[in-house]
């Protein structure tokens, strides 16, 4: 990977953005394993995609002006809002504090709130929606390295997937989905077959740790407030793009 030279890297804005892992428990089979655990959901980006092309990553983007002025609520909305759009699952209860299932009116919406024709704050008024911003869980909060065209604020939140939804890709921004367990997925990663970011992986590690929904998310929940992390990238000595490096690794204080 080359640097391109027709910018100021510094310039570049940092634009916040939001990222949720659905995850659900199963039971052992020979799709799943022999033992319980959980898996978490995941998409392919399209190959068109200007940032992480062909990578696998959990539903998410970027924090619009209509995720409101509160910063926490705005990146819970704007997670709820791009799980809907890339991954079709809805977090919101209806007036009986029912989570959202498939049959829902809401549920065919979701290609007008993924071209802006229909907000999601008018969704839930429309069909009497509350939006599970209080069931996300902020786990960890990451930003782009200085030197990449594009960069992001994200914070990575966790949400038990509503057991009465399926689950899809858009074939527009996503061209893939998948449930996978943390380890196998990462197994995978290891292997070449699935490509990943820094933070895609180490969320991953996290949850690989945990055998049911309710012990990650009890986790999660124990857990202070994410500090930011900060990688840095490595570059050749012609400036060519050869790596990350982050805050653990030997080399990172020398790539200030």
């Amino acid at each position: 990977m080359t640097p391109n030279r027709d910018y100021d890297p510094v310039a570049v804005p940092v634009r916040p953005a939001s990222t949720v892992m659905l995850v659900r428990d199963v039971e052992p089979g020979p799709a799943t394993g022999p033992e319980p655990g959980i898996e978490v959901f995941m998409l392919r980006r399209t190959l068109d995609a200007v940032f992480g092309s062909g990578m696998y990553v959990f539903p998410g983007g970027r924090v619009e002006t209509s995720d409101g002025d509160d910063l926490d609520r705005a990146h819970r909305r704007a997670a709820i809002r791009e799980c809907f759009e890339e991954a079709g699952v809805l977090l919101a209860r209806d007036r009986a504090g029912a989570t959202v299932a498939d049959g829902h009116g809401a549920l065919a919406a979701r290609v007008a709130v993924h071209e802006s024709s229909l907000d999601l704050g008018e969704l839930c008024l429309r069909y009497h929606l509350t939006l599970d911003l209080d069931e996300l869980v902020w786990v960890s909060h990451w930003i782009t390295p200085v030197g990449e065209r594009r960069r992001f604020d994200t914070r990575f939140y966790l949400a038990q997937a509503p057991p009465g939804q399926a689950h899809t890709h858009d074939d527009n921004e996503t061209i893939a989905s998948l449930w996978t367990r943390p380890a196998g997925a990462l197994q995978r990663q290891a292997a070449g077959e699935l490509r990943m970011m820094p933070p895609t992986i180490k969320n991953l590690q996290f949850l690989a740790r945990f055998a049911t929904v309710d012990e990650a998310m009890a986790a999660a929940r124990a857990k202070p407030a994410p500090s930011v992390v900060l990688p840095r990238l490595r570059t050749s000595a012609d400036g060519e793009v050869v790596g990350v490096a982050l805050p653990d690794d030997a080399d990172y204080d020398a790539l200030a």
